[in-house]
């Protein structure tokens, strides 16, 4: 956290190569703003929790390492009754968390590690890692309100796997983009989830009420979460990485049968129906699987061929971050 800047895939005064991009997000939505008519069971919510206590356990883990009283003077700690788990001045790190080196030991995002040094492990660990206690409550909550009301409508595979690719994919977009600075965090993940919240409503839109203003709700939220991303010190290539993985991922996993098919037993002599999903459904699946296939194949193969992606789309630097007056987004990249 040297230079005091924590998520600066932005822009900042006078930034270094250890600031920290935490990625955090704003508010978030949770599933239970719509209702939907159906007869399907609802699953016990324990995946979910498992990743929060996950998260948890491995920021007390990451302070532990971190052990400030022993790299600085005892003075210069926040919460020195915490003893070594006490955090770093404010000045270095106003999250209430690690230092940049210990994250960078323990598993950060860093494109000279993950590309040059063949560390690919990175673009999963770093969803588990966190810049702060600011940080960490922050996306907890938001994992809180998005994931558990998802897991108990589709269980814990599907939303594990949302979780899971979303913050990779993330991780992915953030390393072609971003060469200069590390990043933390599960915002991608969180992204992912609302995404395929998203693009659930959307392949189910036949079966839901009040759906013009779950969706319009749905979308305000998006924009705003990812207009906060334009803003210096957060990564919102990871934010966008994660939502577009999610929203594809949505298409795939989460097509709820049409009406009436559950009802009377999945049998098609009895409801009518001739195919448990509408055609919509299908081409949407589909084209999903196609998309998300061939655009984390091609992310790849770019990012470990140790290209940048700025090569490519010289005006998405603006998608992390815009500069003003006020700051600058020189070495946002």
């Amino acid at each position: 956290m040297a230079g005091g800047d924590i998520e600066n895939r932005g822009g900042g005064a006078k930034r270094n190569n250890n600031s920290i991009n935490d990625s955090s997000g704003g508010s978030y939505i949770s599933s239970s703003t719509y209702m939907i008519d159906d007869t399907e069971p609802q699953w016990t919510s324990w995946l979910v929790p498992v990743f929060l206590v996950a998260n948890v356990a491995v920021f007390v883990v990451v302070m532990f390492v971190n052990n400030c009283p022993k790299h600085k003077l005892v003075g210069k700690c926040v919460a020195r009754f915490l003893g070594r788990f006490s955090f770093e001045p404010l000045r270095e790190n106003p999250l209430f968390g690690p230092s940049s080196s210990t994250l960078k030991k323990l598993g950060a995002l860093e494109w000279t590690k993950v590309v040059i040094n063949h560390q690919g492990w990175r673009l999963i660990t770093c969803i588990w890692l966190h810049a702060g206690v600011i940080h960490l409550l922050a996306n907890m909550l938001s994992l809180i309100f998005i994931g558990i009301r998802l897991e108990q409508q589709f269980g814990f595979v599907r939303i594990g796997i949302l979780y899971l690719v979303s913050g990779f994919s993330g991780s992915v977009l953030s390393s072609l983009f971003i060469h200069n600075n590390i990043s933390v965090g599960a915002s991608g993940a969180l992204f992912g989830l609302l995404g395929a919240m998203l693009s659930e409503l959307i392949t189910n839109w036949t079966i839901y009420t009040n759906k013009a203003s779950a969706l319009l709700t749905l979308v305000v939220i998006i924009v705003i979460n990812l207009a906060i991303g334009i803003l210096p010190h957060v990564d919102n290539f990871t934010h966008i990485g994660g939502f577009l993985t999610g929203f594809l991922l949505g298409f795939i996993l989460l097509p709820r049968p049409q009406l009436g098919w559950l009802e009377h037993g999945n049998s098609p002599v009895r409801t009518g129906l001739k195919s448990k999903y509408k055609p919509h459904q299908y081409v949407l699946w589909v084209a999903s699987i196609v998309l998300l296939v061939v655009g984390l194949a091609v992310a790849l193969v770019v990012l470990f061929r140790e290209e940048d992606g700025n090569e490519y789309c010289t005006w998405c630097h603006y998608l992390s971050c815009v500069p003003t007056s006020r700051w600058d987004c020189n070495q946002n990249n």
